[in-house]
């Protein structure tokens, strides 16, 4: 990486993240620990919800797949970013962002279980016990529907993790600062401006979240998150630089 033009913010956090993923595979196959299940983030009134799991649910990864996609975007927009910024002001964005990720997806968690039991905190579900694939719960509700218990065990006994918010706003961020920059898509050989590949993006991922998909175990709420916060700030940070504010960040 020596060889190549990656800025320092950039590449340490490529770094980071590779070394976070090979930890977790190691230890997993040696049977000492599962880092995704501990440093994932999980719903705040969940009984397996620690706070530093709001900044090292950044970090993980569900799958190479899930970390290249992610490490891809951050190396070919991230960089770009972090030039014009500065690697102080472009890190505070992407941990900003990343934190609106989280917010926004526990807050959407939070209405569901509200929907379903009347209150966001009652924490209706103790006792959670991996094995295998599934996860085992004591849950407290009477007259509690299928469909009701697999959403309230989904939100209180699954993870989150990965990149994918402050991704997303790293995507946000280029398609507002560099709207004609004309994108090549690796399936799709046609080019297409950053600002309709990324309103295009927004889009599909709120189709994506309000639809439900059974079976889709994606955070769409988390990356429009990670979305939302980036345009605020990206117009905040704008409106500032040109009335000569928030030079230090440089």
């Amino acid at each position: 990486m020596n060889n190549i033009d990656i800025p320092p913010a950039v590449k340490n956090l490529l770094i980071i993240n590779v070394l976070f993923f090979v930890a977790t595979l190691v230890l997993q196959n040696v049977g000492i620990a599962d880092l995704r299940s501990l440093l994932g983030v999980y719903y705040i009134d969940s009984e397996l919800f620690r706070v530093w799991q709001l900044l090292t649910y950044m970090f993980m990864h569900a799958d190479f797949f899930h970390l290249f996609s992610n490490m891809f975007a951050l190396f070919m927009f991230g960089g770009m970013l972090e030039k014009r910024w500065g690697a102080k002001r472009f890190l505070n964005y992407y941990l900003i962002t990343a934190l609106g990720a989280v917010a926004l997806q526990m807050g959407v968690q939070a209405y569901e279980v509200y929907h379903i039991t009347g209150s966001a905190l009652n924490n209706p579900i103790t006792d959670l016990v991996r094995s295998g694939n599934g996860i085992s719960a004591n849950v407290h509700i009477p007259n509690l529907t299928g469909s009701e218990g697999d959403t309230l065990l989904g939100i209180y006994g699954g993870s989150m993790v990965g990149a994918s918010g402050a991704i997303f706003g790293i995507l946000v961020a280029f398609g507002m600062l560099y709207p004609n920059t004309e994108l090549m898509m690796l399936f799709f050989p046609v080019p297409v401006k950053a600002k309709y590949f990324v309103i295009g993006y927004v889009i599909l991922e709120l189709t994506s979240g309000v639809a439900k998909v059974p079976g889709d175990s994606v955070a769409h709420f988390a990356h429009l998150g990670g979305a939302l916060i980036g345009f605020i700030l990206v117009k905040l940070w704008k409106d500032k630089d040109n009335n000569r504010f928030y030079k230090y960040y440089e």
